[in-house]
This record gives C-alpha cells, structure tokens and sequence, in this order.
C-alpha cells in the first residue's frame, strides 16, 4: 500500500458527507469512490462531486479497489459491508452503532483481527476535549458514581425524514444510547451488570418506539440512565443533560453559562442541530467536602469550553486517528472491545423493553 490510503466512503447522510469532507482535505487519503444507494438522487458538495459514483456496494468494492472503507450508511448494512471490505483486505471506519446484533458485532471484530486490519468507530466523544476533559474530572470523583445523561431531539424539516429512517433500523436509545454507555464504562472502568429499559412510542410515523431510557448498574456500585426520544412531539426542556455526581462532589456539562453562550440561547435550544449534540460551552464542577460549619470549603468551578472543535473538525480528527492507526499499526483491541460492550448494554436495554423485565448481564 502507497502512503496515500484510497478510501471508498459509503453513505452520504449528515457523518457520510462529513467524513467524505474530511477525506477530501486530508492529504493521507484518496477518495477512490463514493457509495450510496440513492446517489442519483442526491446533491453533493461541489468538493465531492468529481469523485466516481456508485449505487452498489459490491460494484464499488471491485471497481474502486480501495485501501480503506468508510462505513456511514443505515446502522442494518453496518456488520454486511464490514465483512466484505475485510474481505477484500480493507481497512475499516465505521459509523456507530458496530453492528444491529451481539453476533454481527462479534463477525466484525473477528473479522477485522483475522484479516489484521484496523477497525475504527465513530466515536465522536472519544476524541472532543471537552468530553474528554469531563470523564476525566468524573473519575476523580470517587465510587460509586451517579450518571445522568440523555439526549432528546425534536423532529421537524430535514431531521424528519432522517430520524425517522433511522428509526427503522434501531430505536433511539439503541443508535444514540452506544456513545453515552460507553463514556458511562469509560467513567466507571467498571464491569456493567444488569440493565432495565422502558419506551413508548409516540410516533405514528415511526416504525419503532420513539422514546426510551435505560438504567445500568456496575459492579462498583454505580449507577447511571440515560434518555433519548425523536419526534415532533419531543420538548427541548432539559433535552440534554450531562451530569456525574460521586461522594466528592459532580461534574456537569452545562449551556448558556458564559456570557457569549446566553445570546445564544436560541441556538442551543435546537435539539436536531448535529454540532449542538456535542456541543458543551462549560463545564461546572461542584465539591463536596465541607468546613467545621458545614459550609463548602470550596466555591463551584466553571471551566470555559467556547473555543472546542465544531461537528466537522471532530469528524476530521476521527479520520486522522483513522489514518494513524493504519500508518502506525496501533492495536485498537481495547476500543473494539469497547464497541460491543456498549452495544450489548443497549441491546440488553432493548429486549428489556420488549420482555418487560431486568435483564442480567453475564
């Protein structure tokens, strides 16, 4: 393989184009093809529109003949394009959620070791500082730790049409939920043991439940939930709440704070607007520990976020890990890992939902 990487990306929803813009401005990567279904039909970004064009998976993978695919398609072809691209000796990024099923998920990753190509998944968190920053002030917290964490969308104009298609292939706490239980393992570093959801739908369009929550229990003694729900009924009162509370004290990923953000106010109230779903503006730390009067020794601290990254720039360095890890040969085993447990978390959530009962993790 050359040191440019020739790269086939495939989807072109809102992580497809944004992923294709990142491998277009990043000189480690040659777009060799652009993959969707639908691609007649769709209008590309005049950066993007010179590249070859494809309707079909297979067609593409033979023609182009990539060093790298870039999985950002419905989260049902996930696992099936995954296992062709190792196939045909492929490096891999994809979109969460790895997989719609344990076993699917499971193929991927022994896939991705049999062949000794890199597997990478879109993980946005695992590379904001803000998000970073928050786990690791949420470790200094003590045990057991109290996690509270939702993200609740409205559903109007564009993000009608893709919430609800998304809906078709995974319920809400299904497709989001896999990057809030995982900063919720990466919190605790601990063993996740049982889990309990409920959901309704509300949606007559939708195919599956619109709303959801999940409650799971580590074997430390912590603690956490966390909510999602898309449709056009969803309120944007407290739609996102980022909050870890341990016996020294909380952490919490709060808006409006700084005084630039408040004029902003209508702004972060868009729930369906993708840069706010990791968007952070500050984040407020609280101490627990108390005087001889019983007063806090210590007052609140607010760290300003305003100067992090934007949706696309953290899409650019998730591709620019991507490349690292094939050009370094960095061992991805611990994120793959990864990948799966927070995917059967919320699965377990699923068929909770479904069987109406608590759902014990092995």
């Amino acid at each position: 393989m050359s040191d440019t990487v020739k790269v086939l990306v495939v989807g072109l929803g809102n992580m497809g184009v944004s992923h294709a813009s990142a491998y277009h401005r990043n000189p480690g990567f040659e777009i060799v093809g652009i993959m969707s279904r639908s691609i007649k039909s769709k209008t590309l970004p005049a950066e993007l529109a010179a590249y070859p064009l494809y309707e079909d998976f297979d067609t593409a993978l033979k023609d182009a003949k990539p060093d790298a695919v870039s999985i950002n398609s419905w989260p049902n072809s996930h696992a099936e394009y995954a296992l062709k691209a190792f196939e045909a000796n492929c490096h891999v990024f994809m979109e969460k959620p790895i997989a719609t099923t344990i076993e699917d998920a499971e193929a991927v990753v022994a896939a991705a070791k049999a062949k000794n190509r890199k597997l990478v998944l879109g993980y946005i968190l695992r590379v904001h500082p803000s998000w970073m920053k928050f786990i690791e002030v949420g470790k200094t917290l003590g045990k057991p730790l109290v996690m509270r964490l939702n993200l609740n969308q409205q559903s109007s104009g564009s993000a009608w049409g893709w919430h609800k298609n998304l809906i078709d292939s995974l319920i809400p706490i299904v497709d989001c939920g896999v990057h809030y239980v995982d900063v919720m393992c990466q919190l605790t570093g601990a063993k996740p043991v049982r889990v309990h959801g409920i959901g309704a739908k509300l949606w007559a369009d939708a195919a599956k439940q619109n709303y959801g929550h999940l409650h799971v229990t580590f074997d430390d003694g912590s603690v956490g939930w966390y909510e999602a729900g898309w449709g056009p009924m969803m309120s944007e009162t407290a739609y996102f709440v980022k909050d870890v509370v341990g016996p020294k004290g909380a952490v919490s990923i709060v808006a409006g704070q700084t005084e630039s953000a408040a004029k902003d106010a209508e702004e972060v109230s868009d729930s369906a607007d993708i840069d706010r779903h990791t968007k952070t503006d500050a984040i407020k730390v609280h101490y627990a520990e108390v005087d001889a009067d019983k007063n806090f020794s210590r007052p609140d601290e607010l760290i300003s976020m305003q100067d992090e990254p934007g949706h696309q720039e953290l899409c650019d360095r998730e591709q620019a890990f991507f490349l690292r890890a094939i050009r370094e040969d960095l061992d991805l085993t611990d994120s793959m890992a990864a990948a799966v447990d927070s995917l059967r978390i919320v699965l377990a959530a699923e068929q909770s939902i479904k069987e109406g009962r608590v759902i014990e993790l092995s």
